[in-house]
């Protein structure tokens, strides 16, 4: 443990550090908890944002309890500038630690399997630098593709999960197969561990009941589940909008208390972008106008409290 307090009267030092017991994430005190907030955009191309003043925007006007840093490993990420890519996450995590919120490090790639050795080091270092303090969360595989469960995402995360317990026993997020939709499957042949939760990615544009019985499936074996990123869009962060099954989602997920990052704090010109391109920029503070849809759509869900089922209705879904 240490000696860090986090500001008063702040999610992190109302609720301290999180475990998993069953299908539940929890508190310090024992008590089922949800985390919501936004993630931030791939680091090499949504860097503007990632910035203090974001957070603590983040954090006093769209009331969020948790920050997603999703750090870009392909495609000019952290295999081309590794050390770039580690400060920009440094500078999120310290802004959230100060701020008191929850934040998820997070291996942003879709073959992680292949990148062993890279993750190895990164999650050994960011476990030891961090691993000491409540706020932080370490998502190990955004994004699996087409691969095995079994045979490749499973050894991989396993190693890495082992790894990080040499330093932390703070929670730890696992990417599923096909693009962290089949929870039912890992769900079947769980990794081994505490406090491990899966996770379950939705674009409520495409992905409809049919996902939600697959997360259902999951939870009845028993395991956690994390909404680490889903968007109110089409999965390719684009198309239209359907707001009325990503209320039917936000219903699920509330009613079995699981947490969620929405996707994503930036100003590229697609529809899952929570600002308008060029209207808002790095420092926060942006005018409502200067939101998307999306974006205004998800602050007016942060901003409603936060209600907690005593059991869930699961004849609805």
């Amino acid at each position: 443990a240490s000696d860090f307090v986090p500001p008063a009267g702040s999610v992190v030092a109302q609720h301290g550090q999180l475990s998993v017991r069953g299908t539940q994430l929890i508190d310090s005190h024992g008590n089922p908890i949800r985390l919501r907030g936004m993630s931030l955009f791939w680091s090499q191309w949504g860097s503007k944002y990632w910035t203090p003043d974001v957070i603590n925007w983040l954090k006093e006007d769209w009331n969020v309890t948790l920050i997603r840093a999703p750090m870009g490993v392909a495609s000019g990420g952290y295999l081309e500038g590794m050390n770039v890519q580690k400060s920009m996450v440094t500078k999120v995590v310290d802004a959230a630690v100060r701020a008191g919120l929850y934040v998820i490090i997070d291996w942003h790639d879709h073959e992680a399997e292949k990148h062993t050795e890279e993750a190895r080091g990164f999650f050994e270092e960011f476990s030891q630098m961090y691993g000491h303090l409540p706020n932080v969360l370490f998502e190990i595989f955004n994004e699996p593709l087409k691969e095995s469960w079994h045979d490749d995402i499973k050894p991989y995360e396993q190693e890495i999960v082992n790894l990080i317990r040499n330093h932390t026993d703070n929670v730890i997020i696992c990417g599923t197969r096909q693009w962290s939709q089949d929870v039912d499957v890992a769900a079947e042949d769980p990794l081994v561990g505490d406090n491990l939760v899966y996770t379950l990615h939705f674009y409520a544009a495409y992905h409809k009941a049919e996902l939600r019985q697959k997360a259902l499936a999951a939870l009845d074996k028993g395991v956690a589940l994390f909404a680490s990123e889903w968007g109110t869009c089409y999965f390719d962060g684009n198309g239209t909008l359907d707001l009325d099954e990503t209320k039917l989602w936000l219903e699920f997920l509330e009613q079995y208390n699981i947490s969620d990052a929405n996707w994503a704090i930036n100003d590229k010109e697609e529809a899952c972008s929570a600002i308008i391109p060029g209207a808002g920029d790095g420092e926060g503070s942006w005018a409502p106008e200067a939101l998307t849809d999306s974006g205004r759509f998800v602050r007016e869900s942060l901003r409603q409290p936060l209600v907690y089922w005593p059991a869930p209705d699961v004849a609805k879904w």
